[in-house]
């Protein structure tokens, strides 16, 4: 199974836990400006995902994994990226970027 995780610089990052495998990550470029950070992860089993708000009071949420959006396939979760982001004639891009880069892998106890 593979899911979709969302970072937002300056509003929230995704951390994930042993039991995903980043995949592919991708920045969200809109009009020249990234505005979001995806990340395709392989999912082995269920698990939590942890979510941070970086704005004052930081919170920090840990979502069971049975929340996410899950695909069979890759493909299937790089089409739903490519429908998020498609609008019309507008100037969006997903720019492919290293998985390291997205988040720290942070064990967070199911």
């Amino acid at each position: 199974m593979y899911v979709i995780l969302t970072s937002k610089p300056g509003q929230f990052h995704t951390e994930v836990g042993a039991a995903f495998r980043p995949v592919e990550a991708f920045d969200y470029v809109f009009y020249g400006r990234v505005r979001a950070r995806f990340l395709i992860a392989e999912l082995d089993g269920e698990t939590r995902v942890r979510l941070i708000d970086e704005n004052e009071p930081i919170t920090v949420n840990d979502v069971p994994s049975k929340f996410l959006q899950k695909f069979q396939n890759i493909e299937g979760a790089r089409r739903e990226l490519q429908n998020l982001c498609a609008f019309g004639d507008m100037d969006t891009t997903l720019a492919p970027c290293d998985v390291a880069s997205f988040s720290l892998q942070t064990p967070v106890a199911a």
